[in-house]
């Protein structure tokens, strides 16, 4: 069995992730802003993390001793509703690439050390289609835009990874019925959930650097 770090895991595909890696007999880790728990279980704990603040995060690393199998970097925000051109303010966008983007990059490296001390480290950044370049981008620009940016840096993180013998992906969970997906999306959390820990299960240092789905399916970027 391995331990995995799952960040933001009070709801949605964070908590699902959290349940179905317990299921499977894993040791979990996860993060909150608070550092308050959602569900109880002998093999899961939860520590403070703020994503937006490098102090918190690198504390929330100091606080764990052992070793990180796998990290399933989940945690990110959607932005304001809507956001149109004409009204979107630059601090609002900022606001969004600081969780989307730097965020994901504070967790990565206050825990790479954790990670290079793994037999076979393992690191999911938890992206979206709507990241894509291919396909249609209509609307919500600040999200769409920080997932491009978590996508090439996955890229990029794969070439200095590789050498530790640590696989990174950046993953599309689907269109989940969450707080953020909504009620009308396609799969439920749990759905979802499976799927990328299947995903983490199976993924191997041959696979760095790709842009894949809760299938298992490589995505263009």
């Amino acid at each position: 069995m391995a331990t995995y770090l799952v960040t933001g895991v009070n709801r949605g595909i964070g908590r699902a992730l959290v349940e179905g890696l317990l299921a499977r007999g894993h040791t979990v880790i996860g993060t909150t802003r608070d550092g308050q728990a959602p569900l109880e279980n002998p093999n899961f704990r939860v520590v403070a993390c703020d994503m937006n603040d490098t102090a918190s995060v690198r504390a929330a690393a100091q606080s764990v001793g052992e070793n990180i199998d796998v990290l399933i970097q989940n945690a990110g925000v959607f932005g304001p509703r809507p956001q149109e051109l004409a009204d979107l303010e630059p601090d609002d966008f900022l606001g969004v690439l600081n969780a989307n983007v730097v965020g994901p990059w504070r967790v990565l490296q206050a825990f790479l050390p954790h990670l290079k001390q793994s037999a076979q480290g393992r690191v999911l950044m938890i992206s979206s289609g709507m990241g894509r370049f291919s396909g249609s981008s209509d609307g919500a620009p600040a999200y769409r835009a920080s997932k491009a940016a978590l996508n090439k840096l996955v890229q990029t993180f794969a070439l200095d990874l590789k050498r530790d013998g640590i696989a990174i992906v950046a993953c599309h969970p689907g269109w989940v019925r969450t707080d953020m997906g909504g009620a009308g999306a396609e799969i439920d959390a749990k759905a979802s959930a499976d799927g990328l820990i299947q995903l983490a299960e199976n993924l191997q240092l041959s696979g760095t650097g790709r842009f894949m789905d809760w299938t298992g399916n490589t995505q263009d970027w």
